[in-house]
């Protein structure tokens, strides 16, 4: 029986997974991941590195193809490299997802309040303003950015840089029980 949405329709099974992967901030360990990954045939969907607010490590958010490799086999792999701390899959109903497009789009004088109503209905923002062009920003979530583009398409993209996916948990909802009511 496959998965439906709520109308009905079928909907797939999700081809990525999200890594977050803490390792050593050490110079070489992004080049041991990557070949790690290209040594084994696995797709790398999206990579984003970044320093964590402990200078000593990094965080290496990747989306991973699981056709390409189960995901257990990808996660044992990197459990073997000396430098990674603690990997953790972010599954998407349990984490916060985000991801940085920048765009430049043609917006003739009759097109421009038309383009600035559609990217401010998204909440992106005007970075700048060209003779016929636009230069455009949203940091969302990757299927509104995904959206987003699609709905540019028609006006012409100039020019298009999207960062890959970062994600953290979800913060825990209920109090933690170590608190006391004043009383």
């Amino acid at each position: 029986m496959s998965p439906q949405s709520a109308a009905g329709r079928d909907v797939p099974a999700p081809r990525h997974h999200v890594l977050s992967v803490l390792v050593e901030n050490r110079s070489g360990v992004l080049a041991r991941v990557a070949s790690l990954f290209a040594r084994r045939g696995y797709n790398i969907y999206s990579l984003a590195v970044a320093p964590t607010d402990d200078e000593r490590f990094s965080r290496i958010t990747v989306v991973v193809d699981v056709e390409s490799a189960p995901l257990e086999q990808v996660v044992k792999q990197l459990n073997k490299l000396v430098n990674v701390i603690k990997i953790s899959e972010l599954d998407p109903r349990d984490s916060v997802e985000r991801e940085l497009m920048l765009v430049t789009v043609k917006a003739p004088v009759h097109v421009r309040s038309e383009l600035i109503e559609l990217v401010g209905v998204f909440r992106g923002r005007i970075l700048d303003v060209g003779h016929d062009e636009l230069a455009v920003s949203l940091d969302e979530h990757p299927a509104r950015l995904d959206d987003l583009e699609e709905l540019l398409r028609p006006y012409g993209i100039i020019d298009l840089q999207r960062t890959g996916r970062v994600a953290l948990p979800k913060l825990e909802r209920t109090p933690s029980t170590g608190l006391r009511a004043a009383g």
